[in-house]
């Protein structure tokens, strides 16, 4: 018990010291940041991230995310960039260089040729004073009182800081620029988020030759061998290319109880002539929340002048990776 005791304690002194940090930022974000922002917001080529070592894993971090969220960007690594990356970098880029000490060898060996290029650089440091501080266009400090390594020597608190501040820049100009949910879905086609996005109905409806139709005076006996073959637990009843109804699964269970002649009594007398519709460029997340409030499997999708031209299945939304 004492040595989870001595856990705990360590990880709550932990969170305190780089809560305490992060809190430090508020009295920072001033002139320089809003200088920073500008160079970045107006920048014609990308935002280059760099750095070594603590300072490389949290810059690739700041890179990647400035990109998902409107700013193009990329990491190079101060290293490489010496023997050949360098010319990654061109005049119409911004730089980030993230070094703690200010005085990282590799980064540092590299602002005399970026400053030569006429590239604006943002400098990243606790040291105001220090190489990068001093040859950086804007200066954004990352000082903290203490890491929270108890000898003061692993970075942590420094490299949480440092995130934020990553954060603060991506976010503010994400704000600028009007960066839509659907912007962000588009650089994130891949995953759940961007289907929920991006994905409309009409890219997942049944349309053609898989919709279960018939027409209203069709003996209900060939309707319900429609809606079987197709699969989908409904048919829609058409007339003239316009809705004139849907009979569902549902439906089938009345007519059962209702003792109906199936097979001489027309559809149209056991359809619902009130069906539920969706437009087909509805997002596939705005349909499953539709249908899951209407408590429907499946639903008719119309067009613009309400003709219907497919039909969406509750299956179809999941099978997208949707939900």
């Amino acid at each position: 018990m004492a040595e989870t005791t001595d856990y705990i304690a360590s990880a709550l002194r932990t969170v305190r010291i780089e809560a305490d940090a992060v809190s430090s930022l508020e009295s920072r974000l001033e002139e320089g940041f809003a200088k920073a922002c500008d160079l970045m917001l107006n920048c014609r080529g990308r935002v280059i991230v760099s750095g070594m070592g603590k300072s490389g894993h949290i810059g690739r971090k700041i890179a990647a995310t400035l990109a998902s969220t409107g700013t193009p960007a990329f990491f190079v690594h101060p290293g490489e960039a010496g023997h050949g990356d360098l010319g990654m970098i061109t005049e119409e880029d911004v730089v980030i260089g993230i070094s703690y000490s200010g005085t990282s060898v590799e980064l540092i060996t590299l602002l005399p040729v970026i400053k030569r290029m006429g590239t604006p650089l943002i400098g990243m440091s606790g040291n105001n004073k220090s190489p990068l501080a001093k040859e950086s266009d804007v200066h954004l400090s990352i000082e903290v009182d203490t890491e929270a390594c108890p000898l003061n020597l692993a970075p942590t608190s420094s490299t949480t800081l440092t995130m934020v501040l990553g954060d603060c820049l991506a976010i503010a100009l994400l704000e600028k620029r009007g960066f839509t949910a659907e912007d962000f879905a588009f650089s994130h086609p891949s995953g759940a988020l961007g289907r929920k996005l991006l994905l409309k109905v009409e890219d997942i409806m049944h349309s053609g030759s898989e919709i279960p139709e018939c027409h209203p005076d069709q003996p209900l006996k060939e309707a319900l061998m429609v809606m079987t073959e197709k699969g989908l637990g409904i048919t829609l009843v058409t007339e003239d290319g316009k809705l004139a109804g849907v009979f569902t699964d549902g439906d089938l269970r009345r007519v059962f109880d209702a003792d109906t002649d199936m097979r001489s009594s027309p559809i149209r007398e056991m359809m619902n002539t009130d069906p539920k519709t969706i437009k087909h460029n509805m997002l596939a997340a705005q349909a499953l929340g539709y249908m899951e409030d209407h408590k429907i499997t499946a639903v008719v999708v119309v067009n613009g002048d309400q003709q219907p031209i497919g039909v969406l299945h509750m299956h179809d939304i999941l099978r997208a990776g949707v939900v």
